[in-house]
């Protein structure tokens, strides 16, 4: 077949055409595949302490007709309405186990042991995050930790702050998570190294849109309500001075802070447009936990972020626990004049001031 230069032209123009709108169309597909629409604002809720249970050394420390679902019930529509909930797991999802603890009398040895059955509670209250670095997650040393985590896998509930699993990097919603969580406890990620805690935390900051810290530390009970800004000592043991750690995580990159262990409600503060707080305190504990006075109340903290995690606002919901526990929502909302009372005390640079209905 002849063709002319021109027809040469023409077919060579269209050639060329077609190659580059394909390229297009190949560069719009990587584009698509990598698109993360990111919300204008992104809302997580925090609580403390959950312990749903646990049948060491009786049974009869087990919820009434070993049904847990009463324990987070009557607030998990909270933890649902966000676009990520954190908690910390005290103790062990395991169906019998070898406690780890050596103690002469199982009464006043406390390790929990939470029936595996009880794991789809925590999955149906809405929990996307929970950390595990604590000093109960090991009570049934690595078989309970093994086991915990395959169960919180099957459920698809991130978890962090074990030697074993460190940190956890995910993606929700378009946004990009990175989770760690610290404790001064054998098998968890050390608070005390501070460094090593900087170190994982930029890299965290490096490779996501918002960074969460967990920490579990400090002096526990009614008599240690207040921040010391100093290295804390409780049964011989040092459990940090969780102020400056929390700072220094900022610092690193850090967009959130949530701490627990005290078991009653801590101070919060903005410090550089993030949020901390110090201790959650026990949110939802069955049996085997103090609940009277101070360590009965607890927040259910509702954060507002923009996408990089930088504070727009918050929200406590007040939470409480009666007889042998499961959060409630308390109608008298005495967290609010704690929190408030602690932040003036402990934090008097803090302009964080939380209104009667619980907004700051």
């Amino acid at each position: 077949m002849h063709f002319s230069l021109s027809n040469n032209k023409g077919i060579l123009i269209l050639l060329l055409i077609s190659l580059n709108l394909f390229a297009v169309a190949q560069d719009s597909t990587l584009i698509a595949k990598n698109l993360r629409p990111i919300k204008k604002e992104i809302k997580i809720v925090a609580v403390g302490d959950i312990m749903l249970g646990t049948d060491y050394p009786s049974s009869k420390y087990l919820p009434p007709n070993d049904d847990c679902s009463f324990m987070l019930d009557k607030t998990s529509s909270y933890i649902q309405d966000a676009d990520l909930s954190f908690g910390n797991l005290e103790g062990a999802l395991i169906n019998g186990g070898k406690m780890a603890k050596s103690c002469k009398d199982t009464l006043k040895c406390y390790a929990f042991r939470m029936p595996e059955r009880y794991a789809s509670t925590l999955s149906d209250a809405g929990f996307d995050i929970l950390s595990l670095a604590n000093n109960h997650s090991g009570d049934f040393g690595n078989e309970g930790r093994m086991k915990t985590m395959k169960i919180l896998d099957s459920l698809e509930i991130q978890y962090a702050g074990l030697e074993l699993k460190p940190t956890a990097e995910f993606i929700k919603d378009g946004v990009r998570y990175g989770f760690v969580a610290f404790a001064p406890n054998k098998g968890t990620v050390d608070l005390l190294k501070t460094d090593e805690a900087i170190k994982i935390v930029k890299g965290l900051d490096e490779r996501n849109d918002i960074v969460i810290v967990s920490f579990h530390g400090g002096a526990e009970g009614k008599d240690y309500q207040h921040l010391t800004k100093a290295t804390e000592k409780f049964y011989g043991e040092d459990r940090g001075n969780v102020h400056s750690f929390a700072h220094q995580m900022v610092d690193a990159g850090a967009d959130l802070i949530f701490g627990h262990g005290p078991h009653v409600t801590r101070a919060m503060e903005i410090y550089n447009e993030r949020f901390i707080a110090y201790s959650l305190g026990n949110f939802s504990t069955y049996a085997r936990f103090n609940l009277s006075g101070p360590n009965g109340v607890a927040p259910l903290v509702q954060i507002f972020t923009k996408p990089n995690g930088e504070f727009l606002r918050g929200k406590i919901i007040s939470t409480h626990q009666l007889g042998e526990g499961g959060a409630l929502i308390d109608p008298n909302k005495k967290v609010l004049g704690i929190i408030n009372r602690l932040n003036k005390s402990d934090l008097p640079e803090n302009t964080l001031i939380i209104d009667s209905e619980g907004n700051f």
